[in-house]
């Protein structure tokens, strides 16, 4: 129960006139009452000073990939952090623990790690009352392997070289896999790149190049996380040396048969391959008749056909007296020029050099097969026996000689 005590009077301190008093009105409440707007009344003066209702944000973080190989790139989001009203995010403040920082108004960002080893990524979130708040995670960059290639500087055309990267590591330890492409100027697997064909797949290759000229492929190592690395390779292959002797060949061939009238016979043979023709003399003989003076000889055409070289011919036997068989002869000479004898040239190899010494432009006359085509075109009577010839034929024979010259080839300098 509240009640009024009587007015009294008391001194007014710190009053400059002395004796002077001044009335005090003093009203009394429940005990309970006045502890509690105690308390209320002392909890209210701490809000300021203490920090008991902060507007200091919290700071969250978070990446798209904490393990990633060198070069690659990794999303950090740091949307995720607040700040109690009324404050607002003002600004993200990044550490990407590289040496390299960036400030953003948004809460997301990019950053691409060119250097291996564990980065502690860090975000600053600051409120417009300047307050901030940190969160940081680690980030992974994997380095790519190292390539160790032992491997000749040149070589000779049609020899092995041996491309050697067994020594090739993963920095971290890890097990590595190979891919080599042997020749960047061709695309062997045909999907339109020159540059990423699988040739081999081992720690090392035996490579055979025919052909001089520089040879320019590459190696890449992978490691078990997908890191990479290409090393290119340069081979230079040289050509080989020989010396050219061209060697005289005389060969003779021969054929025989009988023919009776309307028939033919035909021989196919390549008497160039692997020489120059130089010359031809064919000659065919027929058998002499019984009663020559009776009966005029027996007429065969000998015709030579050789489709590569363009060329045809035919001839007819004659006899200049009753003493002679009846013969038909083709002759030709020069057919391709002689090279000087004893010389040296540079070739890829002694085959390839032979091959196009026989080739020359101008130098191919009598190349391919020969088609010799022996015809009875008439076959006189030779002693008829009731009034039939029991000899309605005649027998041939066919001689050719040809002079050719043979590419004998000898490396020189090995």
């Amino acid at each position: 129960m509240n009640y009024r005590k009587p007015r009294s009077t008391e001194p007014i301190s710190n009053s400059p006139m002395s004796g002077q008093y001044r009335s005090v009105s003093v009203t009394k409440r429940p005990r309970g009452m006045c502890c509690a707007t105690i308390v209320m009344l002392l909890a209210t003066s701490l809000v300021g000073c203490s920090g008991l209702s902060s507007t200091t944000p919290n700071a969250r973080i978070s990446a798209d990939r904490q393990e990633i190989n060198v070069g690659e790139t990794v999303n950090f989001d740091a949307r995720d952090s607040t700040t109690p009203d009324p404050t607002i995010i003002d600004e993200y403040r990044w550490n990407f623990g590289d040496g390299e920082t960036r400030d953003t108004k948004q809460g997301i960002v990019a950053h691409t790690y060119e250097i291996a080893g564990y980065h502690e990524a860090e975000v600053m979130v600051v409120n417009d009352n300047g307050e901030s708040d940190t969160a940081s995670l680690s980030i992974f960059v994997n380095s790519p392997p190292t390539i160790e290639l032992e491997m000749p500087t040149y070589i000779r055309a049609g020899d092995t070289a041996r491309l050697d990267a067994s020594g090739s590591i993963d920095p971290e330890g890890g097990t590595v896999e190979f891919i080599w492409d042997f020749d960047l100027g061709s695309d062997s697997d045909g999907d339109g790149d020159q540059a990423n064909d699988a040739d081999a797949t081992s720690a090392f290759v035996d490579l055979t190049i025919e052909s001089s000229g520089n040879r320019t492929g590459s190696v890449s190592v992978i490691d078990d996380k997908g890191a990479v690395d290409t090393m290119v390779w340069s081979l230079m292959v040289i050509s080989r040396t020989f010396n050219v002797v061209w060697e005289e060949q005389h060969i003779e061939v021969e054929w025989s048969g009988y023919l009776e009238q309307g028939q033919s016979y035909e021989i196919s043979h390549e008497p160039s391959a692997g020489a120059r023709m130089i010359q031809v003399n064919a000659t065919l003989i027929l058998a002499r008749d019984i009663l020559p003076i009776m009966w005029p000889e027996d007429n065969f055409t000998l015709s030579l056909n050789v489709p590569e070289t363009g060329w045809s011919i035919f001839a007819s036997t004659h006899h200049d007296n009753l003493t002679e068989n009846a013969s038909a002869s083709i002759d030709r000479g020069d057919m391709n020029s002689h090279p000087e004898s004893d010389y040296t040239i540079t070739a890829d190899s002694s085959e390839g050099l032979v091959e196009n010494l026989l080739n020359e432009p101008g130098e191919r006359f009598g190349q391919g097969t020969w088609y010799w085509t022996i015809t009875a075109d008439q076959c006189d009577p030779d002693l008829p026996v009731d009034g039939v010839d029991p000899d309605q034929g005649n027998d041939w024979k066919l001689v050719v000689e040809f002079v050719i010259l043979i590419p004998r080839v000898s490396e020189i300098g090995v």
